[in-house]
């Protein structure tokens, strides 16, 4: 939706309506064209729902707003047969309540304007034809056809085809997927090459894309400190307005002065310097592939003062890797050896087969089928191929096996994996969980960025926990620790004041995210239960986007203080004075007190654009 539609569509038409119905009625009035009762029929028209905006604020929340003291601002003019200066003043009113409301409506529709949209019709292959339907008329499991330069409508898997699957509707990142038979793809993503047949997972508000306009949408309703502090403070404020408005009319008797005091001392902007900012920070973010849960976790993700990370999928990238192979019995080479470990753990469905299975993929060696295989529980495999025993496993199965193992090194940090062929040592595998990429440069931009403490904390082994840490730049960490010890550890960092951020995957590490004053789920796309344990989801494996989260979170901080000292302070404590002056009336100041509105929206909108530097 583009501006002029925003500032001019359906919902805002009575707004519109009440502006030209009073503002035409004070230019008929002033050159005596219409009596004073049709003037006073046109204000009381125009302040209908001033008044019932007012009533209802009242009311229900127990809150006096600037509806309140606008009206009252318009019936002190009618008292004080001031009746043109109180229609002007009411019609600039409206025209600035209009501008507020119409800023915000723009700010929301943004959100999905950033994040883009998913298709209302998809195309189907059903019984040898292609069929197109409605998105609500699908089911799970139907086939759906995409071709290039169209967007994905459904969660679900390649059956069939690949392509390049652009992302970052959901992920932020600008850098195309590929995908083939058996990976996964995203409603409102778009293929940029290639045809895919997808089989639909999932649909409609199910679909992860439905989950994160839901999640941005929902964002709005969890204030942030401030802007309950500025609540607080408009609460407090009203009555000291009133009554240094009286104090100010009993000594003067002046009602134009008064008028023009109440429009002034409105406490409009401080409820709009907050609000306006959160919905474009998050639009912000959502765009980047982050999903922040409401202004309340963009806030305090500013103040954070200690990040504390999980190790397994986060700092590491979750899946073990062999960094090493060590040939033992020279009778092989280090590609049999490679190739011996392969066939044993083929139908092995162990990570730590899984690793072996791919070192062996990417160093282009072919392994056959095991002619016998055996799992041994908590040891290893056993295996018959090329009319050779096979054992692959830990310690414990080479020792149970009578296999010596004295000519291998140690390695701590290392998982070792040992190979032996008919009863005898032939090689060893050491396996680790690999650095996640950039880990190093985000422990030091986070530093930079005033990140005084940067801790992790693992149920690893402390001599793992001590090397993932030295690669990172991590000083401090705790290994060894139970999922209640990490809620522990975070409590005790909490009791001494201090702001703390938890980084996890958002599955096992749910209860320590929570407990942390902003849980930052990773890699999410996808996962049910990292977008429901996290204050901030990252919908990608980056770990630079924590360092955007907070580099976003803290310019709209700024940019929230900037508003209300700007465009409440500053404008406002200028009006007060010039009013008191005498300098300006109710007119000029109904006029002035359009510029803190639009200095705010402006303000708050550009976060949408602007450059924000980490």
């Amino acid at each position: 939706m583009t501006f002029s539609q925003t500032f001019f569509s359906r919902q805002f038409l009575w707004e519109i309506v009440r502006i030209l119905t009073v503002g035409i009625a004070s230019l008929l009035f002033y050159f005596d064209l219409i009596p004073l009762p049709v003037l006073l029929t046109a204000m009381a028209f125009g302040l209908y729902s001033l008044v019932k905006i007012a009533v209802l604020d009242l009311v229900k929340e127990r809150k006096i707003g600037t509806e309140l003291f606008i009206t009252v601002a318009v019936i002190v003019s009618v008292l004080g047969k001031e009746y043109l200066a109180g229609s002007v003043v009411l019609m600039i009113i409206l025209i600035a309540e209009y501008i507020a409301s119409a800023s915000g409506e723009r700010a929301r529709e943004s959100i999905k304007a950033l994040i883009g949209s998913v298709p209302k019709t998809a195309l189907i292959k059903k019984g040898g034809l292609e069929e197109r339907v409605q998105i609500n008329d699908l089911k799970i499991g139907d086939i759906v056809l995409v071709k290039a330069g169209e967007k994905i409508p459904v969660d679900g898997k390649v059956i069939e085809g690949s392509g390049s699957v652009n992302q970052a509707p959901i992920t932020g990142e600008s850098v195309p997927e590929e995908k083939k038979v058996g990976t996964p793809v995203f409603a409102g993503t778009i293929l940029e090459l290639g045809a895919l047949d997808i089989e639909m997972t999932k649909a409609g508000k199910d679909t992860v894309f439905s989950r994160i306009i839901s999640l941005v949408e929902d964002a709005e309703s969890q204030q942030a400190p401030i802007e309950k502090f500025t609540d607080k403070v408009a609460g407090y404020l009203i009555p000291v307005v009133f009554i240094f408005v009286a104090a100010v009319y009993f000594y003067t008797r002046d009602v134009k002065l008064v008028i023009a005091l109440m429009i002034f001392t409105s406490p409009a902007e401080l409820g709009l310097a907050t609000p306006l900012v959160t919905i474009a920070a998050i639009a912000r973010a959502a765009r980047e592939g982050i999903l922040v849960k409401g202004g309340l976790f963009l806030e305090e993700l500013a103040k954070v003062t200690t990040i504390v990370f999980d190790k397994t999928g986060t700092l590491t990238v979750g899946s073990p890797t062999v960094n090493r192979v060590r040939v033992i019995d020279s009778a092989y080479t280090e590609e049999q050896i490679i190739e011996l470990a392969a066939i044993a753990d083929k139908r092995s469905s162990h990570p730590l087969a899984k690793a072996i299975l791919s070192h062996a993929d990417r160093s282009k060696i072919s392994y056959e089928e095991p002619e016998d295989f055996a799992v041994i529980i908590g040891r290893g495999v056993k295996a018959m191929a090329q009319n050779r025993s096979i054992l692959l496993g830990n310690m414990e199965l080479m020792e149970e096996n009578n296999i010596d193992t004295s000519p291998t090194l140690d390695n701590s940090t290392d998982t070792i994996l040992y190979l032996a062929v008919n009863n005898k040592l032939a090689g060893l595998f050491y396996i680790s969980d690999a650095i996640r990429e950039g880990a190093k440069e985000m422990v030091e931009g986070l530093r930079k960025s005033g990140i005084r403490n940067i801790i992790m904390l693992t149920g690893d082994n402390p001599e793992t926990a001590r090397h993932v840490a030295e690669k990172v730049g991590i000083t401090e960490f705790k290994a060894d620790l139970l999922p209640e010890d990490k809620i522990n550890a975070i409590k005790e960092m909490q009791a001494g004041g201090t702001k703390v951020a938890m980084v996890g995957d958002g599955i096992n590490d749910a209860p320590a995210l929570m407990q942390a004053n902003v849980g930052i789920a990773m890699g999410a796309m996808g996962t049910e239960a990292a977008m429901e344990a996290a204050d901030i989801v990252l919908m990608q494996d980056n770990l630079e986007k924590i360092a955007r989260a907070r580099a976003i979170s803290k310019r709209a901080f700024r940019t929230i203080k900037e508003n209300i000292f700007v465009g409440v302070g500053v404008v406002h404590v200028i009006g007060i004075t010039l009013v008191l002056l005498r300098i300006i009336g109710p007119v000029q100041a109904a006029a002035i007190h359009l510029l803190p509105d639009t200095l705010v929206f402006i303000n708050s909108i550009k976060l949408l654009r602007i450059k924000i530097e980490d």
